[in-house]
């Protein structure tokens, strides 16, 4: 039973990595100024998910779902997001690409991302307090082994990512690069509105 719960909460934890987002599109676009972008960058999601998965422990969960809550992290996120997509459009065509014009580095935009994002605390309140229960049933060593197995699917998913866009760039060069600052750039500006858009619809 023990080793069925892992198993099952590996694989829903890995549903919820591979799942496009914004940490997702901010890996890949700093992943071609370093392999290790996604290393960093999960370092940052997990200094706000490991104290989150905490206190959800002692109920945290159902503060995360009151609405005017929603609604300000809603807002927060896209308008951070609206931030990021137009520094990354704006940079597609600068001769010298330097992500660095970003203003933030990948263990910091990975803490702002995961705080702001609406979709990532609506997971934790609800699909995630019901795996941190079911773990909690095996004692401590369950609990550490459910949260060790997360943040693992985590940096295993965004290294990889970030590598893999790395390679990517040093053989196709900067036109890659345009490219992946310009999709990337799109990616952040949807789910700006999308995060903006659901926020005034709970409050209307």
């Amino acid at each position: 039973m023990f080793i069925s719960f892992m198993l099952k909460a590996a694989l829903i934890s890995l549903s919820g990595v591979l799942s496009p987002g914004p940490i997702t599109a901010l890996t890949v676009s700093k992943g071609t100024e370093h392999p290790l972008s996604g290393f960093y960058i999960s370092i940052g999601h997990s200094i706000v998910e490991l104290p989150l998965m905490i206190l959800i422990m002692v109920g945290l969960d159902k503060y995360l779902q009151i609405n005017w809550v929603r609604i300000v992290i809603g807002i927060l996120g896209g308008l951070f997001l609206l931030k990021i997509g137009v520094g990354l459009l704006r940079n597609i065509f600068a001769a010298q690409i330097e992500q660095n014009n970003l203003n933030y580095t990948p263990i910091q935009s990975g803490v702002i991302l995961t705080i702001t994002n609406p979709y990532f605390l609506i997971w934790w309140a609800t699909i995630g307090a019901m795996l941190i229960n079911g773990a909690y049933q095996f004692g401590l060593i369950g609990v550490v082994l459910f949260m060790l197995i997360h943040l693992g699917c985590d940096f295993l998913w965004y290294i990889f990512l970030s590598t893999l866009t790395f390679k990517g760039g040093q053989f196709f060069g900067q036109r890659l690069q345009q490219i992946l600052f310009a999709v990337c750039g799109l990616f952040l500006l949807f789910f700006s509105g999308k995060f903006i858009y659901e926020a005034i619809n709970i409050f209307f």
